[in-house]
């Protein structure tokens, strides 16, 4: 005669790995994002703030309240790149 609850044992190690690989998970995007929640449904704005941030800062997710943009910030443009590629200029 089975035992009613010898399959607790399995549903146990199941439930057990489903929440290991969903920790992990939000472990390893909270990482990746500076410990902020990660992104989703980006839109041009928010694209185009997040390039903005990566040049100010060096990092998508970092952010500055200085209203005056650091020296670096005119050169690392690729805007340059792209035109000088678009009219043939090398």
């Amino acid at each position: 005669m089975p035992v009613p609850f010898e399959s607790l044992i399995p549903f146990a190690i199941i439930s057990g790995m489903f929440v290991v690989t969903g920790t992990g998970i939000r472990f390893a995007q909270t990482k990746r994002n500076e410990g902020k929640v990660a992104r989703y449904s980006l839109d041009d704005w928010d694209r185009k703030m997040l390039q903005r941030d990566r040049q100010l800062t060096g990092t998508d997710r970092g952010q500055v309240d200085d209203p005056v943009a650091p020296p670096e910030f005119k050169v690392n443009s690729a805007w340059k790149v792209y035109d000088s590629l678009r009219n043939g200029i090398a």
